[in-house]
């Protein structure tokens, strides 16, 4: 009975919810107010732009210059007829159905900079800035743009390095110009692997300061027609796989490539496209690379095809033996119960390249290039301490960095009862969930924890830590967030053939990249520890505001208490605020009481994060209020009647904010298990 009464009181509050959107909202176009807000006063600097004058709202959208206009359903506002009503029409701005279509201002004198606001334009598709005098850096939120095909950023005075968001337009572009600039550094990789940006035709760095090698992904653009990386500072051979492209136009000139040019197919490049650059560059059009040998075109290539066969042969043998090498090791590593087993194999390398008295390491995907003296041997700076172990960044002799996490002696099952749970953790693979890659246990029972170094903040400082030039988190950023947490967690629950609890999860068990993609760590750790340890772990989540109320009889986690957790994580990432004990005051903050407070004094809105409103039209058509009610149903006090992760993942996916753009790769636009990483 007295549950029934608290899901009544509970649905009751989630009510009062429902009436946030009912206010009305003066009908306008967003697109219209950021164009007269930040992007009229960033393209125009400290002078006004003639050009610019006529963005103005008291001129008709059809004599505002340089911009063309679409409507949601897809149809474009109509401008070409002089005699047409639209030219005349001042009541088209504030139609909110109206977005940018297109934004084209070749040569007219601007003389700001690229507002980062240009990535919220849900439906612009054309973006011409070229031949102006803009400065600063490509903004990293051009990427971010859900549509964007065509861009022309050529001849402005810009600078910095190219971020790599811009790939992230790579579904929908067809052409990239960013010619005659003073762009620097080597070229971003697409973070999608093996993207292949199939509509991409045109891409022109050339005329900047790109230095490093020659950007190798660009032979996976099977669409590209010309390329232009002329004038810069690459170096190094030009890959062969180049010659496959069917390309019509190249401009390789005057940086400092060497080595063997690829085979064009019907020597279509003259000398003009590879001039200017290393000596050593040889091939034709320019230079035979037979040099003084006398050797002719045919012995060359025979001499190369049987240099690139015994390569072939060498990888071969290679991958097979390491391939081999971990087999046995994986095998031997699941026979290590036995001491007398793990004494007469412990010689053979045990998958890390050491035995004898050093122990044993236990490698899974992604760690096989680690030895046993790699991880001993590695220098560490202690990154956190906790009840149940020490984490570590480690250095290790080749220059690459791992993060160690010791387990605390004694807090940890023997190996036994370990060993299972290991091997389970070892095999999860999901990219919201940071893979375990290697574990390893000492002759003493000491034991650890061993993964990739993410050198990515953790939510919980992005959320708290004020600092310069933090990244602001606005609520599409925030959304991508919850969702890759989300989806993290409904991988562990569901998309497991034996499904496994977080058992600890919080903003400070978040990383997030630069793309605000959220990794999850520390999962099914609770799960190695001792009874007690375990206890304490739960005890921690109390003080932390994370434990869900059943936990006080039940001290066994379970997916329901892990989406309670989620939920406070939820509310944390929405109101902005630490739960649990907070400072030195040593005051309890109830995320979830505090949301109930606010339904019924009617100001719920005030509950939210400043920054999670900023841009948002509507907290209901964002999907906010949408999120803060699936936030408090996580932490409904009765384990039963919370959704499964499942569920919150399909909640978020359906009400994302409207003006999230491609923050989302191709990758995360669904739900995916398995992704490896």
């Amino acid at each position: 009975m007295e549950v029934s009464k608290r899901f009544s009181l509970y649905v009751f509050l989630l009510c009062f919810l429902l009436p946030l959107n009912s206010k009305p909202t003066d009908s306008v176009s967003a697109d219209v107010e950021l164009l007269l807000g930040k992007i009229k006063a960033s393209l125009q600097g400290n002078s006004q732009n003639l050009l610019l004058s006529s963005w103005n709202s008291s001129v008709p959208l059809c004599q505002w210059r340089g911009l063309k206009w679409v409507f949601s359903n897809g149809s474009i506002l109509l401008c070409t007829d002089l005699s047409s009503p639209q030219w005349t029409n001042l009541s088209l701005s504030r139609d909110p159905s109206l977005h940018l279509f297109s934004l084209q201002l070749p040569s007219a004198n601007l003389s700001g900079s690229l507002p980062r606001e240009l990535g919220e334009f849900s439906m612009l598709q054309s973006l011409y800035l070229n031949i102006n005098f803009l400065t600063g850096t490509v903004p990293l939120e051009l990427g971010y743009s859900s549509s964007l095909s065509d861009i022309d950023l050529g001849s402005n005075l810009l600078n910095g390095v190219l971020p790599p968001s811009i790939w992230n337009l790579c579904d929908n572009l067809v052409s990239l110009r960013v010619h005659a600039n003073s762009l620097f550094g080597s070229v971003p990789e697409p973070a999608v692997r093996n993207s292949s940006c199939k509509n991409l035709q045109f891409l022109d760095f050339g005329g900047n300061k790109f230095s490093g090698n020659f950007p190798e992904f660009v032979t996976q653009f099977g669409g590209l027609k010309e390329l232009d990386l002329g004038s810069n500072m690459f170096s190094g051979p030009i890959p062969g796989d180049l010659g496959q492209l069917n390309l019509e136009k190249l401009n390789l000139s005057h940086n400092n490539f060497s080595g063997v040019l690829p085979v064009f197919g019907g020597s279509k490049f003259g000398v003009e496209a590879f001039e200017g650059n290393s000596p050593g560059l040889c091939g034709a059009p320019l230079k035979s690379c037979s040099g003084s040998s006398g050797l002719s075109p045919g012995a060359i290539a025979g001499i190369v095809i049987g240099l690139m066969t015994a390569t072939v042969v060498l990888a071969s043998l290679c991958i097979g033996y390491v391939q081999n090498k971990k087999k046995n090791s994986t095998e031997e590593s699941e026979d290590e119960i036995e001491e007398e087993e793990e004494d007469e194999e412990s010689g053979s390398g045990g998958g890390g390249g050491g035995g004898g008295d050093q122990g044993r390491l236990i490698l899974f995907q992604g760690g096989e290039h680690l030895t046993l003296e790699d991880v001993l041997n590695a220098t560490g700076q202690v990154l956190e301490k906790t009840s149940y172990g020490t984490v570590y960044k480690a250095k290790l002799s080749d220059g690459g960095t791992i993060t160690l996490r010791l387990l605390k002696e004694g807090s940890c099952k023997d190996g036994s009862s370990c060993l299972p749970v290991v091997k389970q953790l070892g095999r999860i693979r999901h990219e919201n969930l940071i893979p375990l890659r290697a574990f390893y246990q000492g002759k003493r029972g000491e034991k650890l924890l061993i993964y990739d170094h993410l050198p990515h903040r953790s939510l919980h400082d992005l959320l708290h830590e004020a600092r310069a030039g933090k990244l602001v988190l606005n609520w599409a950023r925030r959304h991508k967030i919850a969702l890759g947490i989300a989806r993290g967690l409904a991988y562990l629950h569901t998309g497991l053939e034996t499904p496994i609890t977080h058992g600890n999860v919080k903003s400070k068990n978040v990383l997030v990249d630069e793309f605000s993609v959220a990794r999850l760590t520390e999962f099914g750790l609770d799960k190695l520890m001792i009874p007690t340890v375990a206890d304490e772990m739960v005890a921690v989540a109390k003080i932390d505001g994370i434990k869900a109320p059943e936990l006080q009889k039940m001290k066994k986690c379970s997916s329901r208490t892990d989406v309670y957790a989620f939920g406070i994580l939820l509310l944390e990432i929405l109101i902005g605020k630490k739960p649990g004990k907070t400072g030195r005051s040593g005051d309890f903050v109830d995320l979830p009481l505090m949301v109930k407070v606010a339904v019924l004094e009617e100001t719920t809105l005030e509950v939210f994060d400043v920054e999670v409103l900023k841009g948002v039209r509507s907290a209901m058509e964002e999907g906010l209020v949408q999120a803060l009610k699936l936030a408090m149903g996580c932490c409904a006090p009765v384990a039963s009647v919370r959704p499964s992760m499942d569920e919150v993942v399909r909640q978020l996916e359906e009400n994302r904010p409207r003006n999230r753009s491609t923050l989302y790769s191709p990758t995360e636009t669904r739900s995916e298990i398995g992704t490896p990483f």
